[in-house]
């Protein structure tokens, strides 16, 4: 049998180390996860309810439609608190959202940005002030006969926040889309990166092992490899935790619309629409 020399064997064990420090962290994540989720629901989660992997869990989020409505932005709640606000200082909610909310496709063909949303940031659509407000048929007149005596400058604080709501809610929804645009390229060149740094440590362990090439070799292609499928997983994890991170900056799914009195569940159950 072939002898090793002892710097082999401590390259060896380093790269052993780090995965093993690796995994040590991750076990620390999947305990905080478990956590938070028992939080958030309040009870202990059967863990066979959990996904064993992320390519088991990603599925369980639905993707985007296309042609989804602008109008599901208004079940986020900045954008509610902001509206109830508004109703505070006696505005008309029905002409707020007219004068200042877009009502646009957010997603085109595969659930990519549209070009309506994309062109909200481009055209000047944001770029209007409130300064102006004086002129929107948004404060009712007779705001006196309610006893509700606000000035111009908390009414237009009011209509200020309302308005940085709208475009936090768009700017977010837009970053979102466009993270999930290119997603499927970059896990797709993971993916064969991680599949040619597999086939690259076969033949150098198949060439070490066969006294052609040193250990060195080996190890550099080990070492390459680990890093691929790090980066693959990684990717992965982005690609789920946007699909997570769509359906939060559009304020639910599809159990919540949209009304003139705030989000409302769709069925008496809390259910989602059946179609």
């Amino acid at each position: 049998a072939r002898r090793a020399p002892r710097t082999d064997l401590r390259q060896a064990q380093q790269i052993l180390f780090t995965a093993e420090s690796d995994l040590a962290t991750q076990k620390t994540a999947l305990a905080q996860d478990i956590n938070a989720l028992q939080l958030l629901v309040g009870a202990p989660v059967d863990a066979a309810l959990l996904p064993a992997s992320i390519e088991q869990a990603l599925p369980t989020v639905a993707t985007l439609p296309a042609g989804l409505d602008s109008g599901i932005l208004l079940r986020r709640p900045d954008v509610v608190q902001a509206e109830y606000e508004l109703r505070a200082t006696n505005a008309e909610i029905g002409a707020a959202r007219a004068e200042l909310f877009p009502r646009v496709s957010l997603t085109g063909l595969l659930g990519f940005a549209s070009s309506a949303l994309t062109s909200l940031f481009s055209g000047g659509a944001f770029n209007y002030s409130v300064a102006p407000s004086i002129s929107y048929p948004i404060f009712r007149a007779g705001a006196g006969v309610a006893n509700v005596e606000y000035t111009k400058a908390q009414r237009d604080a009011a209509l200020a926040t309302y308005e940085k709501s709208i475009q936090t809610a768009f700017q977010e929804t837009a970053d979102a889309l466009a993270r999930q645009g290119t997603i499927a390229d970059q896990l797709a060149a993971n993916v064969n990166f991680a599949a040619a740094a597999q086939d690259t440590y076969r033949l150098s362990d198949a060439r070490y092992r066969g006294g052609i090439d040193t250990f060195l070799s080996s190890l550099d292609a080990q070492r390459s490899l680990y890093t691929a499928q790090r980066n693959l997983v990684a990717t992965q994890l982005v690609g789920a935790s946007n699909r997570v991170t769509l359906y939060r900056v559009l304020g639910g799914d599809s159990t919540l619309e949209a009304t003139a009195n705030g989000p409302r569940p769709v069925t008496a159950t809390g259910a989602p629409r059946a179609e």
